[in-house]
């Protein structure tokens, strides 16, 4: 396979766990499902890190920190509360950064996808897959969730924990009669 490669599995029941007993943060942040013209509007997500949220004034502003002109460090993830509350997704998280000899920590979410629904196809932006290296440690899974990445496609299963390529047009199916829950760990990694 091309655009994926697959790590060492991780024991993800702690967290699954963790996360059962607190349903609520599903419904603390839906930036992601409503952006708008996001491919995002099927999921819950739950951020454990993400860059701070910003409204920009003026097309050349968002400009200016796309290309990392302005002040502002478009890398920069910041925890969420969350982070502290599901503290079992740490031991995942820094295990997989001391793996791969992880450099800096970006964006950390856990995102659910319904049974029929999905991640609808797009590739992520060129500022932050030339950055950030996308790891998936799947928490839960059943057989009928793919992902899809260019030309190939897997079969998520729970406990997987994988690098895809994220430039490419990707998108996820969950044809199962379970939700899909996955943690996505952006790293950046020496290349």
């Amino acid at each position: 396979m091309k655009h994926f490669h697959f790590l060492p599995p991780a024991d993800v029941n702690a967290l699954v766990l963790a996360i059962k007993r607190r349903p609520d943060l599903w419904k603390e942040d839906t930036y992601l499902r409503d952006y708008p013209q996001g491919p995002f509007g099927e999921i819950e997500s739950i951020m454990l890190r993400f860059p701070e949220k910003r409204v920009f004034d003026q097309e050349e502003e968002l400009e200016k920190y796309k290309q990392g002109e302005s002040h502002f460090d478009q890398h920069e993830s910041i925890n969420y509360p969350a982070f502290d509350i599901l503290h079992e997704a740490r031991s995942l998280v820094f295990g997989l950064m001391a793996l791969v000899q992880g450099e800096r920590l970006g964006r950390v979410m856990i995102n659910k996808i319904a049974p029929g629904g999905q991640i609808y196809p797009h590739a992520d932006t060129p500022e932050h897959t030339e950055y950030y290296t996308r790891f998936h440690v799947v928490l839960q899974s059943a057989p009928g969730c793919i992902l899809r990445a260019d030309d190939e496609q897997i079969d998520m299963r729970t406990g997987d924990v994988f690098w895809f390529n994220n430039k490419l047009e990707h998108e996820v199916i969950n044809n199962s009669a379970f939700d899909r829950i996955s943690m996505v760990v952006d790293i950046k990694v020496k290349k």
